[in-house]
């Protein structure tokens, strides 16, 4: 399996990803951690789906897709933290001024899982936070020790996966998320 990672700019792809089943529902479509939480908040049904649509056209696109083939297997979102609602977030910390880059949330398609496509999505997104410029990249995810994580809560990623794609933890949090802290990885890109 050839897994490729683009940028995230066809908004079909970005909905098979992220999208719910019934486009009237008020699900994450991840813009929760992407888009002021006041506009989140607001936004409900198909107007969710369309603030997404609105995202894909920007340069750069709210994240990365991967692909088996003409298949889409995953999604990451990545952006820069200044555009995230980890911008304000009080339990996350900011380790400096560095205008770093963001992963909040990785996703890979059911039947695909176990495969490796996560290490494909980081390695996809640090490439992308590059190449627009990024001095570093951060992740929060859980440091689970090892043990099972809720798929539901799975979204944010491990410490381990982070640590294997060349991360180090910079930081605690104060934010738990299925009953596991999360902590603050970073990747220098210079």
């Amino acid at each position: 399996m050839a897994i490729e990672v683009r940028a995230a700019s066809v908004f079909d792809d970005v909905r098979a990803m992220v999208g719910p089943k019934r486009p009237d529902a008020n699900v994450c479509w991840c813009l929760s951690y992407r888009i002021p939480s006041k506009e989140n908040l607001a936004l409900h049904g198909p107007a969710r789906g369309e603030r997404v649509r609105e995202l894909c056209g920007e340069d750069p696109p709210p994240g990365v897709l991967a692909y088996d083939g003409d298949e889409v297997v995953g999604w990451a979102g990545v952006h820069r933290r200044a555009d995230t609602g980890f911008a304000r977030n009080r339990k996350i910390p900011h380790v400096d001024e560095l205008d770093v880059w963001s992963i909040w949330c990785l996703r890979v398609r059911p039947g695909h899982r176990g495969t490796g496509i996560s290490h494909e999505l980081v390695a996809g997104a640090v490439a992308f936070a590059r190449e627009r410029g990024a001095p570093a990249i951060e992740a929060y995810p859980v440091d689970n020790r090892g043990e099972k994580v809720d798929l539901t809560m799975a979204y944010v990623g491990t410490m381990a996966l982070f640590e294997r794609a060349g991360f180090a933890k910079a930081a605690d949090t104060d934010s738990v998320l299925n009953g596991f802290p999360r902590v603050l990885m970073r990747l220098d890109l210079r």
